[in-house]
């Protein structure tokens, strides 16, 4: 994803799996202050990815936008300090 952001999602409702519009994204686990280390993940050639961390499941879907995700509300934005 040269010249742009990586996406990162979250699952603080502890959802078994998300679907994601991209295959390289960053997993934070829950939101903060529950978080877990921010985890760069590619899921290559392949359509699922599991999180080390915390286990969720990611499974991409070409229809959705890069922040995208379903169910909805699992992209992370970061708060500005």
């Amino acid at each position: 994803m040269a010249g742009g952001s990586i996406p990162h999602f979250q699952n603080d409702a502890g959802h078994p799996a998300i679907e994601i519009g991209v295959k390289e994204f960053m997993c934070v686990g829950a939101n903060p202050p529950f978080d877990h280390p921010h985890v760069f993940l590619d899921m290559g050639n392949e359509a699922e990815k599991v999180c080390p961390y915390c286990s969720t499941l990611y499974r991409y879907d070409a229809s959705l936008a890069a922040a995208e995700s379903r169910p909805a509300g699992c992209a992370y934005h970061d708060k500005a300090a």
